[in-house]
Parts: C-alpha cells; structure tokens; sequence
C-alpha cells in the first residue's frame, strides 16, 4: 500500500460530514490521507483549473460533479478497469449514467441532487401550488421586519439553476441533445422565467441576494428570516439542529408546478481519481472507501439523497412512521423523477457562467428582461462555441 494519499475535496455543511469517516480508512488501510479542502464548489472548479492546467497539481483523489467532470477529461482516468459490474450494481442507474461521458465512467456519484421546497408552516396553510402563487404568498409576507417572503441564490449555478427549471416548467427547453450547448432563451419560456426571478427579488427576497450563494440562502431560513426557500438534501441535518430557529417550524414539499409541469435542476455530486495520482491501488481503495454503503448511509442520516440504492433503503428504513424525515425520502423519490439534467458537454460550465452573469444584470435592474436576454444568449452562443 501506498505511503500516502493526497485528496483535494469540496467542503461545506453538506459535505463536511462524510470526511470525518477518513479517519476510519486511515487506520483500515494502514494509509496517512492528506486532506486539501476547497470551501465550495465554485471555488474548487477554479482550483482545478488553476493547478491542473498549469501543471502543479499534486493528487490521488479529487471531487468533482457529473456536470463539470466532461470540462475536467482531460486531467482525470477512467475507472471501468478498476470497478466490477457487482461494484456497480448497488449505485442508482441513473447516477452512474450521470457520471459516464462517451460511456465511459470517469467518477463515482455519492449522491443525487434534488432540491425540495422549504416553508414556514406557521406563516403558510399550505406550499403554494403554482410559481405564480409562490410569488404572490411570498410578496404578502415579506415584511419590513426582516422577514424574507421566498430567498434565493442570485449568482453563480444557484442563479443558472433556478432560471434552467423556470425556463423548463414553461415549456422552454434550454438544450439540444446533441452538438455543443447553445442554449435557446429568446423564447416566452425564457422571459417568463427571469420575469418572474426578477420579480421575486424586487418583491419579496433581500437586497443582499445577488451576492448570495446556497449557504447563505440555507442560513437566512434556518434563522427564520424567511418565508420560503428551495435548498439540496444534504443540508436537512442543519434545518433540524439545536441552532435552528426553524425547526418544528417549517415543512417540505414539491416545487411548484409551471404550465409544462414540474422540474428540477439536478446532478450528482463524485469522486474522481486523475491523472496525478501516485498509487493507484491505494487510491481506488479509498474511493471505494468514500462511496461504499457504509459511508452514504453516514451521509444519509444527515440528509444526502445516496446514490446507492442500498444506503438509501438503510436510511428510509431509520426514520419514524409518520416523521417529516420520512416524509422527506417520498418527497425526494418523487423529486428525482422530475430531475433536469444540463447536457454533458466540456463547454457547458462556460456556457452556465455566461448565461448566470447575463440574467443577473436584469437582477440588479442593469438591463431590461428582453436585453439581458439578448445579450446573455449570444454570450452563452460564443461559449458554446469555444468563442469565449
């Protein structure tokens, strides 16, 4: 075995947890692992870059996500020699399918990403059955007290992410399914969708939102600044402990239904090994390590959707009859039914930039619905196109 292994990893609450289990693969494996952390994952998508493509990276094991893995290739390996078929058979086809480009499979998921709509069940009766409603409720109960009526990401994929399902639930499709990923947002879909983003900042969400990421947003509702919220599983531990002023307080549900119907911007979170790495052998002991059963179960019981059908029965089976636990794992089982998966494609993460930075001028009240628009859709052409 190998005299140690170097790791660079996607940090924050949702994912914090997991790596507390090293320490256990340490002492197994007889192997030190030195750990390197990014704070999330926009930060860790630049570091890649950054030390990949200059050449000093230095590691046996990266995370990485299905959506950004394809603009990663060049740095990673295949692990079909490395996996069998039986290794294999646990993980959700869905997620392994993510997680292969050109059929082969570059990183194994350690979960599948859904978002669920949060609310204030002392402020609501019920979640709101369409957006339109969503943002009239939220509008109604933004109060000059500090209280928030629906809070959002307003950069970055959290922005991209909220404008792909909008666009969606209004009969737009965004993406072809082949060739390089040109989006199509000159639409109705398109202008309703950042129409109604706007609107929810202007009336109902914090001043503060377009430098807002997911973890701010999470916090605003846990410390019962705001109405509703959408927000990833992984974060359900933080909703449901001591610090939180939500709890008992809030319940889940399905996003809103648009006019095409429901859907939801999804992916799976991975790890990869690249080409970097110095033993092989110890450092696909760890990945099977990091994904096993055991290891998504941990994660599960803080609220990850594991991407592992095992760990996921292991988890549904622990929550009470009747709980919002229990009731969470239906909502997400439902949820992954609507995923809205952005195409696999090495330009898609500049293409994703691009159409983020654009709607956010209409945000920020820069430019009208129909210039940003115009504007972001030929920014978004030329990344798709290796234009820049």
């Amino acid at each position: 075995m190998s005299g140690g292994l170097r790791v660079l990893l996607v940090g924050g609450p949702m994912y914090d947890p997991l790596y507390a289990r090293i320490g256990e693969f340490e002492e197994r494996a007889g192997v030190p692992v030195e750990r390197v952390f990014s704070r999330d994952h926009p930060d860790l998508n630049a570091r890649i870059e950054r030390e990949f493509g200059s050449g000093e990276a230095s590691y046996d094991l990266i995370s990485t996500h299905t959506k950004y893995a394809p603009g990663q290739r060049r740095w990673l390996t295949p692990l079909d020699g490395d996996l069998g078929r039986k290794e294999l058979a646990p993980f959700m086809g869905q997620t392994l399918e993510l997680a292969r480009i050109d059929g082969a499979l570059y990183s194994l998921p350690r979960n599948l990403d859904v978002k669920l709509l949060h609310y204030r069940t002392d402020l609501l009766d019920r979640p709101p059955a369409t957006w339109e409603e969503l943002l009239e409720e939220a509008a109604r109960l933004r109060s000059g007290e500090g209280l928030y009526g629906f809070v959002f990401p307003g950069k970055e994929s959290g922005l991209f992410g909220h404008f792909f399902e909008l666009h969606a639930m209004y009969g737009g499709r965004m993406f072809g399914e082949e060739g390089p990923p040109v989006p199509r947002i000159r639409d109705e879909a398109a202008r309703r969708a950042l129409g109604l983003l706007v609107g929810l900042y202007r009336r109902a969400a914090p001043e503060e939102t377009p430098d807002w990421h997911y973890d701010e947003v999470a916090a605003c509702f846990r410390e019962g600044r705001a109405a509703m919220s959408t927000d990833w599983p992984g974060g359900f531990h933080l909703y449901e402990g001591e610090e939180s002023r939500v709890r008992g307080r809030y319940g889940l549900a399905l996003y809103p239904e648009g006019p095409a119907g429901r859907y939801v911007y999804a992916g799976c979170h991975s790890f990869a090994i690249p080409r970097t790495v110095r033993d092989r052998e110890a450092a696909v002991e760890l990945l099977r390590f990091l994904v096993s059963r055991e290891s998504q179960a941990h994660e599960a019981r803080f609220g990850t959707l594991p991407a592992r059908e095992d760990a996921l029965a292991e988890a549904r089976a622990e929550a009470p009859p009747g709980s919002l636990a229990a009731r969470r794992w239906e909502l997400l089982d439902e949820a992954r039914k609507a995923a809205l998966i952005p195409p696999k494609h090495e330009r898609y993460p500049a293409v994703e930039e691009a159409i983020w930075r654009g709607i956010r001028e209409a945000l920020l009240g820069r430019r009208s619905v129909e210039e940003a628009l115009a504007l972001t859709g030929e920014a978004a052409r030329r990344a798709a196109e290796g234009g820049g």
